[in-house]
């Protein structure tokens, strides 16, 4: 592309989300942060450009249409389009969780957030992301979220888990739905794993730090036209649905 492409990522004022932003801001991009927080967000976009990126701010509440909205405002007039997409925002229940016993307020909360919000920012940003050449979507999944691992003897996700997973399995099969629909258009969209990263999501009980947790979704978001699409990844390959 003969002219700076312009990223938004969501939840991107600290962990995984702070780190996919500064990974596509060091490769060139221009970033928008997404983020409700705003002095959060004001800091993480202080700390890209200090470190050199392109960065800016988008106050962005996924759950939130009329924030959403006015996102898709904000990018338009900045920039008149978006390259790449990285849905990265969610939010974690307990853990363990068992499905008996959960709280059905949780299972609403983390449904909006990490299956809903993600389809709501990604319908309101797509005629954006029409707009450019080399299109780009990412969703922030997870391991947990893969009914074959999580029903394969011997495989260790952690305990049960009511809520989150079961969110992580529905975006992935929205994520599906989503490739069919947009075959042929030149819209690449594609699931990440990042690993069992340290993040607030966990109580930072991961063992892997966000930089490496952000590898993959950075990998997605700068694939090749010929790149692969509608799939679910981590840093070794495909990994099954």
């Amino acid at each position: 592309m003969s002219e700076k492409a312009i990223a938004l990522v969501t939840g991107a004022n600290k962990g995984i989300g702070y780190e996919i932003a500064a990974g596509l801001g060091a490769r060139g991009l221009s970033v928008g942060v997404g983020a409700r927080d705003r002095r959060r967000r004001e800091d993480a976009v202080a700390k890209l450009r200090a470190a050199g990126a392109d960065a800016f701010g988008v106050p962005l509440d996924v759950t939130d249409g009329g924030s959403v909205t006015a996102a898709v405002r904000l990018i338009e007039e900045r920039t008149g389009r978006l390259d790449v997409l990285v849905n990265n925002a969610g939010a974690a229940g307990g853990w363990p969780e068992e499905p008996t016993t959960m709280d059905l307020e949780t299972v609403r909360r983390l449904v909006e957030t990490n299956v809903i919000g993600v389809i709501r920012v990604t319908n309101a940003m797509l005629p954006l992301l029409r707009r450019s050449e080399h299109p780009r979507i990412v969703n922030q999944s997870s391991h947990v979220g893969s009914l074959t691992l999580q029903t394969a003897p011997g495989v260790d996700l952690g305990g049960t888990s009511g809520a989150y997973a079961p969110t992580k399995t529905y975006l992935n099969a929205v994520t599906i739905q989503y490739a069919k629909e947009l075959s042929g258009t030149g819209i690449l969209i594609n699931n990440a794993c990042p690993g069992y990263v340290a993040t607030d999501l966990n109580g930072s009980r991961g063992t892997r730090t966000p930089e490496q947790g952000a590898a993959i979704a950075i990998r997605l978001a700068t694939l090749p036209d010929d790149g692969p699409t509608g799939q679910l990844f981590d840093d070794d390959g495909v990994v099954p649905w």
